[in-house]
């Protein structure tokens, strides 16, 4: 496989959304082509292991078994161990399943007998038969904070423990202005291959931003002079899954394509939005693809892929 200094395209990653954009995209590609760039804001230890939902859930998707119905987790799973700890009286709040379970044994040895976080995803995509290159963001503590009307959060308490009720009021990225970007991460989007730069139909401000966040990011993106595409995360302005939809309302950003545009203003030169949002094309400041984005199979995955791969092509001088 390719190292991640010789890929042709990034791909800016939360995990959902992320995860399934990104295998249709990695369908369509050679090995090691794709270096996929993963948000690690939302990481924590829970139960003694190291969690890293965002990684997990792309790193799922690209080895084609994540959970299509809950959207999140592996297939066919089981809670053999979370049923025994409730019964202890132990956290339960945040729910790993028993095959979930044996990635996180897996990462947390990893980790504690020296390699890094990359060093284990790496080791974790290549058991699994994973020939993109899936990089944390990088490898110091970023931890997302969100202010709300029930006080500062750090996003677990907020998505899984209050269940995204609590307004958001603000956001910040605690540890990003003194870490950096992963070395293979930078080295994949300094690659001479480099084709284009994908953000990912992720939540703007709790998986996109974290990775912006990290020091000369958005200006190394912006000094390839790449098509750099926005894959838009609304459908008729709601979000398929997750807060982003109340999100944007409390924060004063409109629910519309331009909404996520003007978030991603003065970085992409490029947007994918879905054909049920066709009419907002006119109120766009940068071109746009008109497609089907949403995702209920390989199929569609592979879809929209090849629509964003082929605009993006044809933006080579944009």
């Amino acid at each position: 496989m390719r190292p991640a200094e010789s890929a042709a395209f990034v791909v800016l990653s939360g995990g959902v959304g992320g995860g399934k954009f990104t295998a249709g995209l990695n369908d369509l590609l050679g090995p090691g082509e794709l270096a996929v760039v993963v948000n690690t804001g939302d990481d924590f230890d829970h139960l003694g292991l190291r969690i890293c939902p965002d990684l997990d859930s792309v790193t799922y998707a690209l080895a084609g078994l994540g959970d299509e119905k809950r959207g999140w987790g592996r297939d066919e799973e089981t809670w053999n161990c979370m049923q025994t700890l409730g019964m202890l009286g132990a956290e339960d709040w945040f729910a790993l399943g028993d095959k979930d379970l044996g990635l996180h044994l897996f990462r947390t040895h990893g980790l504690r007998n020296g390699s890094t976080l990359a060093e284990v995803s790496s080791e974790i995509c290549r058991r699994l038969g994973i020939q993109a290159h899936v990089i944390p963001m990088t490898e110091a503590p970023v931890q997302t904070i969100l202010d709300t009307d029930q006080g500062m959060l750090s996003f677990q308490d907020y998505f899984v423990k209050s269940r995204c009720e609590p307004r958001v009021r603000a956001l910040s990225y605690r540890g990003a202005a003194r870490t950096d970007l992963h070395l293979n991460a930078r080295a994949a989007l300094r690659s001479r291959n480099l084709k284009a730069i994908f953000i990912a139909p992720s939540n703007p401000f709790l998986s996109i931003d974290p990775i912006l966040a990290l020091p000369g990011v958005r200006e190394l993106i912006a000094s390839r002079g790449l098509p750099v595409i926005a894959i838009s995360p609304l459908i008729q302005g709601q979000a398929l899954k997750g807060p982003l939809s109340k999100m944007l309302e409390s924060l004063g950003v409109p629910d519309t394509a331009a909404g996520i545009a003007q978030h991603y203003k003065g970085l992409v030169n490029g947007i994918v939005i879905d054909v049920s949002d066709q009419a907002q094309a006119q109120d766009l400041e940068i071109a746009a693809c008109i497609t089907p984005t949403r995702m209920t199979g390989q199929a569609s995955r592979r879809a929209l892929a090849q629509a964003a791969l082929e605009f993006a092509m044809g933006r080579v001088n944009a």
